[in-house]
């Protein structure tokens, strides 16, 4: 298949580097009215290679501009992921009393004659709203004398205790720190021997507070960990969660992960994800990004010139469900001015749904559909980019009570062999309604469930040309409270970002 075949598998709306490989979103932090995403890079190579710190910026969270490379590999070793916050109060001294950029970033180093690499905590700071990055002289800032692997520093200022906390990926569990400056680190706890899912290195830790909806003045926090990939699990890479309590130095797991593992997405292609520093106060979101790939088959997906890209950001929640705080998920609201409106039902039949989508081609679009989820509520099926034998199918099984996503006929499927397949997840139990957000693009399906819930991630990889939509099901009685149907489009990105 040609390059020019291949590129025309970039996502008209998710970001991706106009050239080589990404994978790890990293650094995400709010500053000054732009939205910074930092990522794994390797400008040299379309696979997996020196790691770089990549950067693009953001008004609006879809739009997005690629910058220079912000951090580059030097003696102490290549740049692995880490986070980036805003020194409000120069706690740092790198300002000389006002705010600016801090990344805070793992260095990997391979040592000759040495069986393992050495990993260890650095700095790099920014006056100029994260456009030239100075690492800072003392690096590395923290070490450790028996972890192999020590990566993945998430910052952030914990209020209470004024002081700043580091969570940090250390093989099977995380490690907790804190510090007054950044520069200067102690061990305050470790999470992770019992509980959760050890299937594989924990990789990617985030820690924030979330408040419980529909409960005033309750609020829980929140740890993520991601999952890398093991042969002896079909998944491949996949992120946890845990809910519980946080004092500053050690998180307190409450009942429901202690008892479960839980899953963030239910897909394949949603890895690594982390969350914004530094949103307004005024804003009060919880904003996150993730990879949209699994390290299962990330080195071999059939895009040409460039590979990896990332979800679209999405809002997280809290919500109490059944007794337990269940992590959602929404495509930020941001998204909704990119929209173009092709179809608004109400009360529709699927009959006549689907003999409106007969003549449609799209390319990137959002379907936004909803019915009562009664016992006589019959299985469904969207398919989309359908033409010359491919389709992807989002459906629901009225018998298992799963929505599913199956991508065994989506196009380019033979390039490794774990990725064609049927993922599915199960309703849960005393839901009144089905509510799905489908998010289709030219290389991905994104499903939404009854408010975030359940969310399916997964890459696809069909064919240009391959833009049919339709709906299937054997219930003649099947009927759609609402079915909305939208094309969206993001404007070529300009060679240069503009400031003004």
């Amino acid at each position: 298949m040609s390059v020019l075949l291949q590129d025309q598998r970039r996502g008209t709306y998710h970001f991706s580097p106009r050239h080589n490989w990404m994978n790890d979103p990293n650094g995400m932090v709010y500053f000054n009215g732009e939205y910074h995403l930092f990522f794994q890079h390797h400008p040299q190579g379309t696979t997996w290679g020196p790691m770089h710190w990549g950067h693009a910026v953001s008004r609006d969270l879809v739009a997005w501009e690629e910058l220079p490379i912000a951090l580059a590999p030097d003696e102490h070793g290549t740049i692995f992921s880490g986070s980036a916050v805003v020194d409000w109060n120069d706690t740092t001294g790198f300002f000389g009393g006002k705010p600016g950029l801090v990344a805070i970033f793992t260095h990997h180093l391979d040592v000759p004659g040495e069986e393992h690499p050495v990993q260890t905590q650095s700095l790099a700071y920014s006056a100029d709203q994260g456009r030239t990055w100075t690492k800072y002289a003392g690096n590395p800032v923290l070490r450790h004398d028996s972890y192999i692997d020590f990566r993945d520093p998430k910052v952030f200022w914990h209020e209470p205790m004024s002081q700043w906390v580091m969570i940090l990926a250390c093989g099977q569990s995380v490690s907790l720190y804190r510090s007054p400056d950044l520069k200067v680190w102690t061990l305050a706890s470790e999470f992770g021997e019992g509980i959760g899912f050890h299937g594989g290195v924990w990789e990617c830790p985030d820690l924030f507070p979330l408040p419980v909806e529909g409960e005033p003045g309750s609020r829980k926090w929140v740890m993520l960990v991601s999952i890398g990939d093991a042969p002896d699990y079909e998944e491949g890479s996949r992120t946890q969660y845990f809910t519980g309590d946080f004092d500053g130095e050690r998180f307190m797991p409450d009942a429901c992960s202690q008892s479960q593992v839980r899953w963030l997405d239910y897909g394949r292609d949603n890895y690594a994800g982390v969350s914004w520093s530094d949103v307004p106060a005024a804003d009060g979101r919880r904003l996150f990004i993730g990879w949209m790939s699994n390290w299962k088959y990330a080195n071999q997906t059939p895009t040409g010139g460039w590979r990896g890209a990332t979800t679209i950001a999405r809002e997280l929640r809290l919500k109490q469900v059944n007794g337990e705080a269940m992590l959602t998920q929404q495509p930020v609201r941001e998204l909704e001015a990119y929209r173009k409106p092709v179809m608004t039902l109400r009360d529709a039949e699927a009959q006549d749904i689907s003999g409106r989508l007969a003549d449609l081609q799209l390319d990137g679009f959002e379907i936004h559909a909803r019915a009562a989820l009664t016992e006589s509520l019959g299985s469904f099926a969207f398919k989309v980019r359908v033409g010359a034998g491919q389709e992807t199918v989002v459906g629901y099984n009225a018998e298992t009570g799963e929505v599913y996503v199956d991508r065994s006929r989506s196009g380019a499927i033979d390039f490794h062999p774990a990725f064609a397949g049927k993922h599915a997840a199960s309703l849960r139990d005393g839901g009144d309604a089905l509510d799905l957000r489908i998010f289709v693009d030219k290389s991905s399906v994104e499903v939404f469930v009854n408010g975030g819930e359940i969310v399916l991630t997964e890459l696809i990889y069909p064919h240009p040309g391959a833009e049919g939509l339709e709906l299937h099901t054997d219930d003649k009685r099947l009927a759609f409270d609402m079915f909305d149907l939208y094309e969206i489009a993001v404007p070529a990105r300009d060679k240069e970002y503009r400031t003004e």
